[in-house]
């Protein structure tokens, strides 16, 4: 390993230019499938909508998207990333059209139904971490699945911008600027991607091997951890805009940008979270993240006065969930068997999805009008990221870093 020799093998040509096509993709993934959400303001307005009902509206995208990683991912190991990135980024652009319609026309049904149909484009995540996984050696895997999870920044450009193209050009012509990005990058990715000379094609039938994975403790231990810190991460991303409206009155631009910068924290924390994972192990990392979590959700619940003391409190909770998301996924590339990536990357991310549904729901549904309070839900989260902290100290073990070997 001294020598630069077996450079290589170890570097295959096109690696980097792979990861950035795939995180690109990610992002254009993410732009359509928090659409719905980073627009509540928008639909709660037009369509009469209370909080509960708005909840709903949502999470809807954030529930199929869950589901449909599991498929997806084990799919990704058979077909590979360059055939299903384009799938999903194709797939999504009709249901982005479909909720144009329905917001142009008022109508919260179809929206609702466009919105189960626009889940697909979250399982975009379940294509790129077996994709760039098989391109890296599993010693440099939390680096890789860091950096392209950090195409969840699709959500801060959908929190910033959406509300703002809104307002500028129009309802229809924005989702009309989203469905075009998804087919540029469709035929970017069909045309310029490559499958790692390392990737082998799985020829196993999809649903025993869904059933392989299930059987992998490894698995279940790691859905719980990343419905936890994902799940976390895509709560505040979708709900945060009705958040800060109903908390601080905050505009739906302001509340956008705000949410942006959430957002844009996790991600930029993400790859440090896999660097972190691949030099120290994943272990301290997601002790570290949990404990910030349960902290820092006590904090938010405490309604912090001011602009920049709330401000800098949900940027340190973005942080500290963008670290986790990047230190469990750097232990499912450690811990998970040859050949069995894609598929436990699908359970283990369809949990992270369905880890984000249920807390929107819980916040519309606890909702204080006369108090302006989210405290339930936000004290539900502390006692949550204490469980999954004893958890991940007493519970989990395994390897603390990536062996050197080969991919």
């Amino acid at each position: 390993m001294a020598g630069s020799a077996p450079a290589p093998p170890s570097v295959p040509a096109g690696r980097t230019l792979n990861l950035v096509l795939a995180t690109s993709a990610s992002v254009a993934g993410f732009w359509a499938w928090n659409s719905v959400a980073t627009l509540g303001a928008f639909y709660t307005q037009n369509l009469q909508l209370n909080p509960a009902t708005t909840g709903v509206l949502v999470a809807m995208p954030v529930f199929v998207g869950s589901l449909g990683r599991i498929a997806v991912g084990t799919l990704t190991d058979k077909y590979g990333g360059r055939a299903m990135f384009t799938f999903v980024l194709l797939a999504s652009i009709l249901p982005i059209l479909l909720v144009a319609v329905g917001g142009t026309m008022r109508s919260f049904a179809l929206v609702l139904g466009a919105g189960l149909l626009l889940g697909v484009a979250g399982t975009v995540f379940a294509v790129g971490i077996p994709f760039v996984s098989a391109w890296y050696q599993p010693s440099r895997r939390g680096f890789a699945t860091g950096v392209f999870g950090a195409g969840m920044g699709g959500t801060a450009l959908a929190a910033f911008l959406n509300p703002r193209l809104v307002a500028g050009i129009g309802y229809f012509p924005t989702h009309l600027l989203i469905a075009g990005i998804l087919a540029v990058m469709a035929a970017l990715v069909w045309f310029l991607i490559k499958e790692s000379p390392g990737w082998t094609r799985s020829t196993a039938p999809v649903l025993p091997r869904l059933a392989d994975a299930a059987r992998t403790p490894v698995t279940w231990k790691m859905c719980f951890l990343y419905a936890v810190v994902f799940g976390g991460f895509v709560s505040f991303a979708t709900y945060l805009p009705t958040y800060l409206r109903d908390v601080y009155s905050f505009d739906p631009s302001a509340a956008g940008a705000r949410t942006a910068g959430f957002a844009l924290a996790a991600v930029l924390a993400r790859p440090v979270g896999g660097v972190l994972a691949d030099r120290f192990g994943p272990k301290p990392v997601v002790i570290l993240s949990l404990a910030g979590v349960a902290v820092l959700a006590w904090v938010v619940n405490l309604q912090p006065d001011g602009d920049v003391p709330a401000g800098l409190t949900f940027v340190a909770m973005a942080a500290a969930l963008g670290l986790g998301t990047g230190g469990v996924f750097a232990w499912v590339g450690v811990l998970a068997p040859p050949g069995k990536v894609g598929s436990i990357s699908g359970v283990v991310s369809a949990a992270g999805g369905l880890g984000g549904y249920f807390p929107p729901l819980v916040m519309g549904a606890t909702y204080d009008a006369a108090t302006r309070s989210y405290s339930i839900g936000l004290l539900l989260l502390v006692v949550t990221a204490l469980a999954a902290l004893a958890f991940t100290i007493f519970a989990v073990k395994g390897r603390a870093k990536a062996k050197l070997a080969p991919a």
